[in-house]
């Protein structure tokens, strides 16, 4: 395993989740008095695993048919259009 590799994906994905809609849905439901921490934990944790999967999955089957150049290019025109819609939606 390339651990520089591994570092700079952790760190991007850690810091992209931070303060995301998805941590603020699992503290409403950890929130709970009647849930147990575990299941939302697991559970939160499974839905962030099967996530990564199916964009690990899609980037694989992308990459054979277009080169990582304009992989990049799409994902940051995406990344630009949806922060684009959101300061306009505000």
């Amino acid at each position: 395993m390339d651990w520089k590799i591994f570092a700079t994906i952790f760190a991007s994905v850690f810091i992209a989740e931070l303060g995301d809609k998805t941590q603020l849905a699992t503290m409403l439901f950890a929130a709970d008095k009647d849930v147990s921490k575990w299941t939302v934990f697991f559970a939160a944790s499974a839905a962030l695993i099967v996530a990564s999967a199916i964009g690990v999955l899609a980037g694989s089957v992308l990459s054979g048919y277009l080169n990582e150049k304009v992989l990049s290019y799409i994902a940051g025109t995406g990344f630009i259009l949806i922060g684009a819609y959101t300061l306009y939606s505000a």
